[in-house]
C-alpha cells in the first residue's frame, strides 16, 4: 500500500513539473498545459482528492474555453470532468448546470441520438435522482432508454443497463409496481445475451428480487436472492465482495420474515469476506454492520446493535470525512435507535447533524433532508414538544409534496406521524384524517394484503379505542388480524416455532400471541 501511495506521489510530482516548466516557457494559458493539468487532475481523482481535481479542471477549462470556444465538445469534456469532481465531493447544487451545458453542448455538436447525448443524459439524470429531482430525472433516463434501444436494438445488453436506471429511479418513487416489469426485461435480455449463469444475471435477478420485496412478496423474494447467490459463488468464488452484498439482501428478507437465526449468520459471513477482501474500514462494510446492528435491535441485544452503528459511523466519517453526505444516514440510523430507546438526549444532537449537512449538501428540499425532519419530529413528539414536531412533520410532507409526491411511502410515514402526534393531543377527528391518508397511500402502493397496513390499521383502531368507538375498532383490528394472518401464511411455512415467536414480537397487532398459535396450527385466512 505504501509503494502505491509513493507512486502516486512521484507522479504528481512529476506532472507538477512538467506544468511549472511550460508555464515558465509558455505562459499560464497555453493550450499545451492542458495534457500535463490532467495528468494531475487523473492522480487527484485516484487519491479521491475532489477539491484539488476541480481545482485543476477549471484551469483547463478556462484555457480550453479561451482558446476552442464555450461550445466545443472538449469544453463539454472540461466540464463533465469539474461536474464529476463536485458531485463526488457532495457538491450537487454547482454540479448540475455544468451536466446541463454538457448535454447542451453534445447536442448542439453532434445532434440528439449520439451515444454522447446519451451518456450525458445518463449523468444528469443520475444526479437529479440523488437531488430528489425525480420528475425532472426520468424523462432524462427515459430518453436514454430510446436512444440505445435504436442504436443498439431492443435485446442488446447494454439495454438492460438502461432499464436498470429506470426501474432504479421508479423505486427510488416508489413505484414498485412499475419498476418490476422493467427488471424483468432486463433479467430476460441477460439471460439471453449471456446465458442463466452469468454474473449480471445475478445482479439482475438481485435487482428483481428487492422490487419484489417491496411489495411485501417475501416468499417470491426469497428464490431470486438464493438463485442470485448461487450464480454469484459459481462464477466469482465464494469469497467475492459481490458475495457479501448478495448475502446481505437475503438476510435483510430474512429479518422481515423473522428467521434471525437464519439471517445472523449470513451477515457474519457477509462481514467476514469484506473484511477479508476490502479491509476493515470499508464502506461496504460499515453497510453490513448497520443491518447486523437492525438484526440485533429486533433480538433485543441493544448494547451490541449500538455499537455496530457507532463503527459503521467512524468508519463513514474516516472514509468521507465528517461532513459528507454520506454520513448523514448513519447519524440519522444511530440518532433514530437512541431515540426508540428512549435516550432523547444522546439522539437529539446526532439528528440534527444529520439535518444539518443533508441540508448543506442538498438544499432544504431535497428528500434526504425530509428523513432526519419526520424522525427529529418524531422524537419532540415523544417528548411532547408537539408544536416543534408539527413543525418539523409539515416540512417534510412539503418537501415530498415538491419532489417525490405526497402519495410516496415515506409521506405515508409523514401523514402517520401527525397522525400519531394530533391523538396525543386530543385532536381525534384531525388525528383521523391523517391516520385515513396514510392507509390509502400504503393501499394503493402496496395493495391491501401488504404488511406496512397494520401500523395504519392499528393507529386506527386505537383512535376510535380511546373515543370508546368500539364498534368502530373492533372490524379495524379484525382486518389488522387477517392481513397480518394472510402474511403469514405467505411467509411462514418454513419457520421454527422460536422464529415464529421473534417474527411477531416485532409486528404491529392486537393478538401476537393468538396469531403464533393460528400460524403454528396452519391456519390461514379464508380465501375469497
Amino acid at each position: 500500500m505504501v509503494f502505491f501511495q509513493e507512486a502516486e506521489e512521484a507522479e504528481l510530482e512529476a506532472a507538477q513539473r512538467k506544468v511549472a516548466e511550460l508555464e515558465a516557457e509558455l505562459g499560464e494559458e497555453h493550450l499545451d498545459l492542458v495534457q500535463p493539468l490532467r495528468d494531475m487532475m487523473m492522480i487527484h481523482s485516484k487519491q479521491a482528492l475532489y477539491e484539488k481535481g476541480a481545482e485543476v479542471c477549471r484551469r483547463i477549462l478556462f484555457i480550453n474555453e479561451k482558446f476552442l470556444g464555450s461550445d466545443h465538445p472538449e469544453v463539454a469534456v472540461d466540464l463533465n470532468n469539474l461536474a464529476v469532481f463536485l458531485e463526488e465531493g457532495g457538491d450537487y447544487l454547482e454540479a448540475v448546470p455544468l451536466y446541463k451545458r454538457v448535454l447542451v453542448i453534445y447536442e448542439k455538436s453532434y445532434g440528439p441520438n449520439h451515444p454522447s447525448v446519451a451518456r450525458a443524459l445518463d449523468s444528469l439524470a443520475i444526479i437529479l435522482q440523488r437531488q430528489g429531482s425525480y420528475v425532472e430525472a426520468q424523462p432524462l433516463f427515459e430518453r436514454f432508454l430510446a436512444i440505445v434501444e435504436k442504436a443498439l436494438g431492443p435485446e442488446h445488453s447494454d439495454v438492460a443497463f438502461a432499464l436498470d436506471k429506470l426501474a432504479g429511479l421508479l423505486v427510488d418513487q416508489g413505484s414498485y409496481a412499475e419498476a418490476q416489469p422493467l427488471r424483468e426485461r432486463s433479467l430476460a435480455i441477460r439471460e439471453k445475451a449471456f446465458g442463466p449463469n452469468h454474473p449480471d444475471v445475478g445482479a439482475s435477478l438481485s435487482d428483481l428480487a428487492v422490487t419484489v420485496e417491496a411489495q411485501g412478496f417475501y416468499a417470491e423474494a426469497r428464490p431470486l436472492y438464493e438463485r442470485a447467490l448461487a450464480i454469484f459463488k459459481n462464477t466469482l468464488g465464494p469469497n467475492h465482495p459481490n458475495i457479501a452484498i448478495s448475502l446481505n439482501r437475503l438476510a435483510i428478507l430474512l429479518d422481515r420474515q423473522g428467521s434471525y437465526s437464519k439471517s445472523r449468520p449470513l451477515y457474519e459471513r457477509a462481514l467476514a469476506i469484506q473484511e477479508r477482501s476490502l479491509g476493515p474500514e470499508h464502506p461496504h462494510v460499515a453497510t453490513t454492520l448497520v443491518n447486523l446492528a437492525n438484526l440485533l435491535r429486533a433480538q433485543g441485544d441493544f448494547a451490541e446493535a449500538i455499537h455496530s452503528l457507532e463503527r459503521a459511523l467512524e468508519i463513514w466519517k474516516k472514509v468521507f470525512g465528517p461532513e459528507d453526505p454520506k454520513v448523514a444516514p448513519a447519524l440519522n440510523n444511530l440518532g433514530t435507535f437512541l431515540r426508540e430507546q428512549g435516550s432523547y438526549t444522546a439522539a437529539r444532537p446526532l439528528l440534527e447533524q444529520s439535518l444539518a449537512i443533508s441540508e448543506k449538501a442538498f438544499g432544504l428540499e431535497h428528500p434526504d433532508v425530509a428523513i432526519p425532519l419526520t424522525n427529529l419530529a418524531g422524537l419532540f413528539q415523544d417528548q411532547e414538544s408537539y408544536e416543534e414536531a408539527r413543525f418539523l412533520y409539515e416540512r417534510a410532507l412539503e418537501i415530498y409534496r415538491k419532489t417525490l409526491g405526497i402519495e410516496h411511502p415515506n409521506a405515508a410515514n409523514v401523514f402517520s406521524g401527525i397522525g400519531s402526534l394530533l391523538h396525543a393531543q386530543g385532536s381525534y377527528a384531525e388525528s383521523r384524517s391523517m391516520h385515513e391518508r396514510a392507509l390509502a397511500i400504503r393501499i394503493k402502493l402496496f395493495g391491501s394484503n401488504h404488511p406496512r397496513l397494520a401500523e395504519s390499521l392499528h393507529d386506527l383502531a386505537a383512535l376510535f379505542q380511546a373515543q370508546d368507538s368500539y364498534a368502530e375498532a373492533n372490524p379495524l383490528y379484525e382486518k389488522c388480524l387477517r392481513g397480518t394472518l394472510h402474511h403469514l401464511s405467505l411467509n411462514m411455512g418454513s419457520m421454527t416455532e422460536t422464529e415464529r415467536f421473534q417474527f411477531l414480537a416485532i409486528q404491529v397487532g392486537p393478538e401476537p400471541l393468538l396469531l403464533n398459535l393460528v400460524a403454528m396450527r396452519g391456519e390461514g385466512p379464508d380465501k375469497d
